[in-house]
C-alpha cells in the first residue's frame, strides 16, 4: 500500500496502532457481498487489493450503483455510527480487506486524532465525488457521461497502482457490465451500448465487459473537462 502513487501512508506510530487493533484480513472472491443493505455492520474494512461496487437497492427492485471503491478506501463507515447500512457492497474482482472491529471505532478516534481527521477527509472526498457524478448525470450528454465515468475509474486506477502509469494505452482491468454502466449513469441499456460503440469507433474509450482502455488520456480529459490534479493523494487506515 505504501508504494501506491496516489496514497499517503500512515507514519510508523500509526502503523503500530493498526497492527495492534486490526482484526485480521479477509479474502473476498469476485461477486461476493461484503456488506448487505439494511444489515448492521460489525466491521470496518480498508481495501488492500481489488475493486468493489457500492450500490443501493430501490423499492421497485432496481439497483442504483453509487460508487466504485479502490485500494485504500474505507468500507462500512456508515454502520460505524450505529446505523444500518443504507447500501450494499459487492466485490467486482477478487478482493483482500483489512478488518477493524466496529466497537473500537471511538477508540480509534480518541487515540489517534490524525486518523479521525483522515476519516473526515475521506468522507468529504466521497461527498465531492458524488457531487461530481451528479453533475455528470444532470448536465452532460450520454457520450460525455460514459467518457467521464471511464476516465474517473482509470484515474483512480492510476492512483492506486491498478493501471500502469507509463503504458501507451491506460488500461484498467475490472469487470463492469453494460447494465451496471447504465445503472451508474441513468441511461437505458440500448443507449449505453450505442454510446460505447461510438466512443470505441472514435478511438476515445474502449470499454468492454472486462476492462477499460483509453488510448489518449489527455484527449479524453479535455473532452470532459477533467483535471487529474483535482485528485489529491488519499490517506488510508
Amino acid at each position: 500500500m505504501r508504494d501506491r502513487p496516489g496514497l499517503v501512508a500512515p507514519d510508523a506510530g500509526q502503523r503500530e496502532w493498526i497492527e495492534r487493533h486490526r482484526a485480521g484480513e479477509r479474502a473476498v472472491p469476485r461477486g461476493e457481498e461484503v456488506l448487505r443493505q439494511g444489515a448492521p455492520g460489525s466491521r470496518l474494512f480498508t481495501v488492500l487489493e481489488g475493486v468493489l461496487m457500492r450500490s443501493r437497492l430501490l423499492e421497485d427492485g432496481r439497483r442504483q450503483v453509487v460508487n466504485i471503491m479502490f485500494p485504500g478506501d474505507l468500507v462500512g463507515l456508515q454502520a460505524a455510527f450505529d446505523g444500518e447500512m443504507g447500501h450494499g457492497v459487492t466485490a467486482l474482482t477478487d478482493t483482500r480487506l483489512c478488518l477493524f472491529p466496529r466497537d473500537r471505532f471511538m477508540e480509534l478516534v480518541t487515540d489517534q486524532p490524525r486518523f479521525a481527521y483522515d476519516v473526515i477527509w475521506l468522507s468529504a472526498r466521497e461527498e465531492d465525488a458524488l457531487e461530481q457524478h451528479l453533475v455528470a448525470l444532470g448536465q452532460r450528454p450520454a457520450r460525455e457521461r460514459v467518457a467521464y465515468l471511464a476516465l474517473w475509474l482509470v484515474e483512480r486506477g492510476l492512483q492506486t497502482g491498478l493501471v500502469a502509469p507509463d503504458s501507451a494505452v491506460a488500461t484498467l482491468h475490472v469487470p463492469i457490465t453494460q447494465g451496471q454502466i447504465a445503472d451508474m449513469l441513468g441511461l437505458s441499456l440500448v443507449h449505453t451500448n450505442r454510446t460505447l460503440q461510438a466512443l470505441r469507433k472514435a478511438g476515445q474509450v474502449d470499454w468492454n465487459g472486462t476492462r477499460i482502455a483509453i488510448p489518449q488520456l489527455e484527449t479524453v480529459r479535455a473532452m470532459v473537462g477533467f483535471d487529474p490534479r483535482g485528485l489529491p493523494k488519499r490517506p488510508y487506515i
